[in-house]
């Protein structure tokens, strides 16, 4: 579950801590053997895409510019692990790899302030409990700044201002909250600063890095925010803004301005969709800067001198870009002009004349282009994935299916190519579909490249990707309908998805199966233990089976959701709320499987616990119910290390084939230095016998 509240700043020292799959380009495969079952009819007349391809690793992934523009940092693989890469702007092909990790990989960079080092991220395992570190790019050096085991480092803020430092929280002291410290981007040395005892879940600092503004969860699930007034021993904290639980999904902060005078936030407070406002921290004053009656404002582009907004994007089916400062309107229109995708700006020098910038397609690799505000000149770079480049790839279409009580539900599909010759969106022939469900559930899926969309339908597939009730980002009461709904209203949303796909002619009712990751692999053991006659098969990764030990289970760090996640899935506090927990626990339900169910997991999980596939995998083997449980024992929430992932889609791939009928490419190389265990159920998969023998010694091919 995609639930962790991160720390928010002005200045950030790395883009984010998302886990989202990097994917990346190799060479092609041999076309693979067409599955009897298989309607030639729908299948494309290119070769299939090689997984290596879709799910291994980029060639070249989220470059960020130096504060000065000079040089440029990005993710590459070095003997096939991901490292960060630092080169001339004018000339990415004479960087060089300034890391040596040899094992998971660095996934997420960015420059210090300084300019002289590159902060990363890095777990163990997939534990979560994430280290700082920072790289001399002269020297190559890396300094773990919170060389501390079993304790979770969050980044609370970085400043120009104070180039060689950052403010951190660790959880140290108390597993639940982090305090902050005061760490020394090039020694290490670290000094609290503020020790968290009223039992804050993030914070927001100023360029002088003073912790100014602190967040913590209120009973009834909603969100309280303060600021910090005085100094020294006569420092205070004093009530800001509050959210109630109705506005706590669709309300946050996002960090302050230069002057540290203005707190900039989404605020749903009195509307259905939130606004970008400017909250004034002197006078309690907000000014509405943009908003939209669909969506919530989604990325911005800031001016680096004052801080202030000067673009936001709105998300509904496609993006879109508002002016705010009519002084970019000029770079977004060159960049429209330029640029056949969506853009965003991802990193811009400190006096904010270059950019970097960064294009998705839904039918291409993900562009990189350096643009010159003093000359409006747009450069390419390099793409992440050059071996998609040229290949036929399938576009994803937004639509919006009508729920049953009429709540309406953006969704993406994606067709075979060759069965949809007009390009109305609608095959010739229904073709088997998978429903991808996403994960969080407080999330959402939106238009571009999905290498998991080009995956399936290169193998036959339709896919279908719905925005269920409890997705954020579009209005607060449908973030709100799915309070206590799981496995009722939301699962109802994916039921008449499928009724739709079936009644538009997209899906067969009989060749529809149903996949997902953390919520949306909950959502795959629901449809086969709630509604089992529904889809012909499942792929449940990290998924939870019992709701009771899933909360009980939670990371210590998460006790200021605690609140949240009683309100919006079940009190497990309370004898009714533990009912409720029991009910939509699939877990519960076992004896109603009766179609194929293929389960993911990663052992060091620390949000969707190894024991939830554990459970399920037991009960449904006690009962001589079919099912395939594939581990692996250095991975956490969803794989990280390539081989890892294409091992699994190889497994998964000929899983669907087996029950859908589609295409699928042989396991080939694809298990070698992957580290998965098959506990039970490797017969249930064409092939997977043999190829398991192989790999285990040593003569896989």
């Amino acid at each position: 579950m995609s639930v962790t509240e991160l720390p928010m700043s002005s200045r950030s020292l790395l883009i984010g801590l998302g886990l989202g799959l990097l994917t990346s380009c190799a060479g092609r495969a041999d076309a693979p053997p067409v599955s009897a079952a298989a309607d030639a009819a729908t299948q494309a007349s290119d070769p299939l895409i090689p997984r290596d391809v879709l799910f291994g690793n980029p060639d070249r992934a989220r470059p960020s510019l130096s504060p000065d523009g000079s040089q440029i940092s990005f993710i590459a693989p070095v003997d096939g692990v991901l490292n960060v890469w630092v080169g001339p702007t004018s000339d990415p092909g004479k960087a060089r790899p300034v890391t040596q990790d040899s094992g998971r990989g660095i996934r997420f960079a960015q420059w210090n302030p300084s300019g002289d080092s590159v902060g990363y991220i890095q777990d163990r395992g997939g534990d979560e409990n994430w280290h700082f570190y920072a790289v001399d790019i002269a020297t190559g050096t890396s300094v773990d700044l919170t060389p501390i085991d079993g304790v979770q480092a969050q980044l609370v803020g970085t400043s120009d201002a104070q180039p060689h430092h950052a403010l951190i929280g660790l959880n140290d002291r108390d597993p639940r909250f982090h305090d902050v410290y005061r760490v020394d981007l090039r020694t290490g040395e670290r000094t609290l600063v503020l020790k968290n005892e009223e039992g804050f879940a993030a914070f927001i600092a100023d360029e002088s890095l003073t912790v100014r503004v602190a967040s913590r969860s209120r009973p009834d699930g909603g969100t309280d925010y303060f600021v910090r007034k005085g100094k020294g021993k006569a420092r205070r904290w004093e009530p800001l803004v509050s959210f109630d639980h109705d506005d706590a999904l669709a309300s946050t902060a996002f960090g302050l301005d230069r002057a540290g005078a203005v707190l900039y936030m989404a605020d749903s407070r009195g509307r259905e969709t939130p606004a970008l406002v400017a909250y004034d921290l002197a006078s309690g004053t907000s000014t509405i800067l943009a908003e939209d009656p669909q969506v919530g404002p989604g990325a911005w582009i800031s001016d680096p001198n004052t801080g202030r907004p000067m673009a936001v994007s709105f998300d509904h089916l496609r993006p879109r870009w508002e002016v705010l400062d009519d002084a970019i309107a000029p770079d977004l229109e060159v960049l429209s002009a330029a640029l056949s995708g969506q853009f965003v700006v991802t990193s811009q020098t400190l006096d904010g004349q270059q950019w970097m910038v960064t294009e998705y397609r839904d039918d291409g690799p993900v562009h990189y282009s350096h643009y010159d505000r003093s000359t409006r000149e747009v450069t390419p770079l390099f793409t992440d994935r050059a071996a998609l480049e040229g290949l036929s790839l399938a576009p994803m279409h937004p639509v919006v299916i009508d729920a049953r009580d009429g709540l309406p539900l953006v969704s993406y599909l994606s067709l075979p190519l060759g069965s949809d010759p007009d390009s109305d969106g609608r095959p010739n022939t229904p073709v088997p579909m998978v429903l991808k469900v996403h994960g969080g559930p407080w999330g959402r899926d939106s238009w571009g490249f999905d290498p998991s969309h080009q995956w399936l339908t290169n193998r036959g597939y339709a896919v279908l990707s719905v925005n269920f009730r409890g997705s954020t980002g579009f209005t607060k009461s449908f973030a709100n309908a799915g309070d206590g709904e799981w496995a009722a209203k939301m699962h109802d949303d994916l039921l008449d998805a499928v009724d739709w796909a079936v009644s538009e002619g997209i899906a067969p009712r009989d060749k529809v199966a149903i996949m997902g990751t953390s919520y949306g692999g909950y959502a795959t053991l629901v449809g086969l233990t709630f509604t089992p006659d529904v889809f012909a098969c499942g792929v449940d990764i990290v998924g939870p089976s019992n709701l009771i030990t899933l909360l009980a289970s939670a990371p210590p760090y998460w006790a200021s959701l605690r609140a949240m996640l009683s309100k919006r899935v079940g009190n497990p506090d309370t004898e009714q709320g533990q009912a409720l927990l029991r009910e939509r626990s699939p877990l519960g339900r076992v004896d109603q499987i009766t179609k194929p169910l293929l389960i993911g997991q990663g052992a060091n999980d620390p949000r969707v616990n190894k024991a939830e596939a554990d459970q399920i995998v037991d009960a449904m083997t006690e009962r001589d119910i079919p099912v395939t449980y594939v581990l692996y024992p250095d991975e956490g929430h969803g794989f990280a290390r390539p081989p890892n992932r294409t091992s699994f889609f190889a497994i998964t791939e000929a899983f669907l084939s087996g029950c859908l009928g589609g295409t699928y490419q042989p396991v080939g190389d694809d298990f070698e230095g992957a580290t998965l265990q098959v506990p039970q159920g490797a017969e249930h998969v064409p092939g997977l016998p043999e190829a398991l023998a192989a790999h285990n010694d040593g003569t896989a091919k």
